[in-house]
């Protein structure tokens, strides 16, 4: 976990009722998973344990999210807002955050498109892909499982030609079919990825770094 805050801050919490509310991010995603409240116990909590803690209003005690439903929120980083007053807390999710069983408490079932960023589906798949290496035997069937069994080499076979089918679309201007072959060809870099034991993280922090140093910013700019 990595306070991104300066120690020094001093939480403004609510002088009547003694709570602020905590917005907790998927840390992978991008996504809104919910709004809570936390007195200054359940923040202390929330920072020693690991695992995000609120104070519940209708049962006027603490709650750890996830007690019940073992979902629990691991949290990654804290983060305080300009006034001190609201908390942001990165998290990863160990199941569904909503008691109704969808990913976040802002998706509405009528909702065609979860409330978060297109890119954020990417980190999505990822977790797919690592539970399919991970636990094989609970999709035996699965396409990801079946390259996994075949191993590095022809998985790193299939990326290649997936990327020579994306490279011939390309430059023949074949519009329609392009975002399917770069769709496969991401598919199979993520499961080149976790076969290697890289995470997708890893590979954006490299490029985050590239983009802040001078002389490596072309690569990332184009």
């Amino acid at each position: 976990m990595t306070p991104a805050f300066s120690e020094q801050v001093q939480l403004r919490f609510d002088p009547q009722t003694g709570l602020l509310p905590a917005i907790v991010q998927d840390a992978d995603t991008g996504q809104v998973l919910m709004l809570g409240y936390m007195n200054e116990e359940a923040w202390a909590r929330t920072q020693q344990d690991g695992r995000v803690t609120f104070f519940s209003r209708s049962k006027n005690r603490l709650w750890v999210k996830g007690e019940t439903s073992g979902n629990f929120l691991t949290v990654v980083s804290l983060h305080v807002d300009c006034d001190a007053d609201t908390v942001l807390i990165r998290a990863i999710p160990a199941g569904p955050t909503c008691h109704r069983g969808t990913v976040s408490c802002f998706e509405q079932v009528e909702q065609t498109q979860a409330p978060a960023a297109p890119i954020g589906f990417l980190a999505d798949l990822e977790r797919l892909i690592v539970e399919r290496h991970q636990f094989p035997e609970r999709a035996p069937t699965s396409y990801t499982v079946s390259l996994f069994k075949k191993g590095l080499p022809k998985i790193a076979q299939k990326v290649g030609e997936e990327a020579v089918e994306t490279v011939i679309d390309a430059v023949g201007g074949s519009r329609e079919t392009l975002p399917g072959e770069v769709a496969d060809l991401l598919y199979h870099l993520l499961v080149l990825l976790v076969a290697s034991g890289v995470p997708m993280a890893e590979v954006i922090s490299v490029l985050q770094e590239r983009h802040r140093l001078p002389n490596t910013r072309h690569l990332t700019e184009g």
